[in-house]
């Protein structure tokens, strides 16, 4: 005898149409009822505009019966990702070769870092710069042409 408490809930045996008449009762055959009922329903609540069948829609369910069980622990919201996004830039090989150089410096003095991270920091930093300084730095840099460099053999 199972000693789990259990509900039922039956609906009104008058109300009740299979959807599939003398289909032996196995568990594959009342899957396909129960979704048969829910598509009927589903279109008849569709068909209709007025609401009121809702109700009998929901008597027409078969008998369940309903396990309870004890209440799962709140799970706490996972903050959303931030979309990545991947580019390509131009930049020249000495500056490019500064970059390497900071990172080696992070990683000797015991900083993992990589070199998308430096940039990322580099940004933050560009950001609270006030503009008088961002358009002194801006022409301090030698001016490159717009593009990807030519390929060397």
């Amino acid at each position: 005898m199972n000693d789990t408490p259990t509900a039922t809930v039956e609906a009104d045996p008058a109300a009740e149409k299979p959807a599939v008449k003398n289909a032996p009762a196995t568990k594959r055959s009342s899957a396909k009822k129960r979704v048969a009922v829910k598509k009927a329903v589903r279109n008849s609540a569709a068909s209709t505009k007025v609401k009121k069948d809702a109700p009998k829609a929901a008597k027409k369910a078969k008998p369940t019966t309903q396990k309870v069980s004890p209440p799962k622990s709140i799970k706490t919201a996972k903050p959303k990702k931030p979309k990545l996004v991947r580019d390509s830039f131009t930049m020249p090989e000495q500056e490019y070769a500064l970059l390497g150089q900071v990172k080696k410096a992070c990683n000797a003095a015991g900083i993992d870092i990589k070199k998308s991270e430096l940039l990322r920091i580099g940004v933050a930093h560009l950001a609270a710069m006030d503009l008088k300084r961002l358009k002194a730095a801006q022409t301090a840099l030698t001016p490159l042409k717009a593009g990807r460099p030519k390929k060397s053999k």
